[in-house]
């Protein structure tokens, strides 16, 4: 019997951990990365580069493999139990992410300066955003003429 409580517990973490590393990827990519490139791109082809997109897609379709994968593999192996623990584990992470997914969260925001910035062609631009600074990119957008709507407002800066 603790052998199968241990078991559930570490098939939880193990849903737990599935969400938190790839499903959490796949959240931030369609709520916070393909938005703000949609926004970034609208406002002037050239504002981010094409590559965005793909790069983007590419990180969809391996979370979305990995995470089939994984999946496939503890229902197809696993009794009953463990499923449920599996599936109890993603979801309690889901929860707790819920609301942190979200461009107008300061971390998920940071997170797709540091990511993308890469892809912006202006260098100054592309330094500001590698730095995180919210306020000089919305300079730097002004002085370049382009509208920064798409930047969220946080309360700090």
């Amino acid at each position: 019997m603790q052998i199968k409580i241990m078991l559930a517990a570490a098939i939880f973490f193990g849903g737990w951990l599935l969400s938190y590393v790839f499903i959490r990827q796949l959240l931030f990519n369609f709520v916070t990365a393909y938005p703000l490139i949609k926004k970034m791109q609208s406002i002037d082809e050239d504002l981010i580069a094409v590559g965005a997109r793909r790069y983007t897609s590419t990180s969809v379709l391996v979370c979305i493999l990995v995470s089939a994968v994984i999946v496939f593999l503890v229902v197809y192996f696993c009794p009953k139990y463990l499923i449920i623990s599996f599936f109890v584990g993603v979801l309690i992470c889901l929860v707790m992410l819920l609301n942190k997914i979200a461009p107008q969260n300061r971390p998920m925001f940071d997170n797709f300066c540091v990511g993308y910035c890469r892809f912006v062609p202006d260098d100054e631009l592309r330094t500001i955003m590698y730095n995180k600074d919210v306020k000089k990119i919305n300079r730097r957008l002004r002085e370049m003429g382009y509208d920064h709507s798409f930047v969220p407002e946080f309360k700090k800066d």
